[in-house]
C-alpha cells in the first residue's frame, strides 16, 4: 500500500470513530507496525490535520473537524466523465473496471444539483468502441512495464508471417483504432511497436531490464518521431 492512500485510510478511521483508536489497534487495521503508525501520524499532524493524542490512550480528530468533500464544477464533471468513457470505450476490461469504480466514488459525494444532472439523467457523451482491439494481454504487458521486466511474444506480422521476440516493454499507446506496446527489440537492436491484437501468446520472463538515456518511453518516441518526420522531408 503507498504511503498516501495508507494516510487516507487512517484518516477515514479516525473520521468514523468517535472514541480514541490506539496505535496498535490501528496497525492492525492497516496491517503495518506501530512504528509506521507513529510516523503516518506525525505526517498528518505536520500537514494540518488536528490530531489529538494521549500517550497510553490512543488518537483522534479534534470534536468538529470535517474534511470538506471534493467538488467539482459542470465541466469539471464532463471531462472526468468523458475521460471514464474512453477508458471505458477504447482500453481492456480490467482498466474499465477501475474507472467505472473512480467515477462511482466522485458520484458519492456530488451536490445534489449536479448528481441529477449526471447521474439520473441518460448519458450524452459518449464513446463508442466500434473500433476497440482489446488485448488479453494487456495487464500482464502493464505490470511488466511497470516492473521492468522483459516479455517474449509470439507475434504475427503485417504479412501473416509468425514471428517471436524478446522484448523490453516500455509503454502502451493507443494511435485512434488500436493499442501498441512500444519496446526494445532484442532481435532487431531498436525500438519497435507491436500491434496489441496481433499479439497470439505471450509470457512475463522473470528478468529485468534496465531503463536509462538510450532506453526508455521518451527517447522511444523521440526516435520514432525523427523517423516519421524523416519519412516525409
Amino acid at each position: 500500500m503507498q504511503k498516501g492512500e495508507r494516510l487516507f485510510q487512517l484518516l477515514t478511521l479516525l473520521r468514523s470513530r468517535r472514541t480514541v483508536m490506539t496505535a496498535a489497534q490501528l496497525a492492525q487495521r492497516l496491517e503495518v507496525s506501530e512504528r509506521t503508525i507513529y510516523r503516518d501520524m506525525q505526517a498528518l499532524s505536520l500537514s494540518g490535520i488536528p490530531i489529538q493524542s494521549e500517550a497510553g490512550v490512543g488518537y483522534r480528530l479534534q470534536p468538529g473537524f470535517a474534511v470538506p468533500p471534493l467538488m467539482f464544477d459542470e465541466a469539471e464533471l464532463e471531462a472526468l466523465l468523458l475521460g471514464v468513457r474512453m477508458v471505458q470505450g477504447w482500453s481492456d476490461k480490467s482498466l474499465g473496471q477501475a474507472a467505472d469504480r473512480a467515477l462511482q466514488k466522485i458520484h458519492a459525494v456530488l451536490p445534489e444539483a449536479l448528481h441529477q444532472r449526471h447521474c439520473d439523467q441518460p448519458e450524452w457523451l459518449l464513446v463508442p468502441d466500434y473500433f476497440q482491439h482489446n488485448s488479453q494481454y494487456s495487464d500482464q504487458l502493464r505490470g511488466a512495464i511497470k516492473a521492468c521486466l522483459r516479455v517474449s511474444i509470439d507475434y504475427q506480422r503485417a504479412d501473416n508471417m509468425p514471428s517471436q521476440r524478446t522484448l523490453c516493454p516500455l509503454g502502451l499507446v493507443y494511435w485512434g483504432k488500436v493499442w501498441c506496446l512500444l519496446a526494445w527489440c532484442e532481435l532487431r537492436g531498436q525500438y519497435r511497436q507491436f500491434r496489441l491484437d496481433r499479439i497470439q501468446a505471450l509470457q512475463v520472463l522473470e528478468v529485468h531490464f534496465s531503463t536509462g538515456p538510450d532506453c526508455n518511453l521518451q527517447h522511444c518516441l523521440q526516435v520514432m518521431t525523427a523517423e516519421e518526420t524523416a519519412k516525409h522531408t
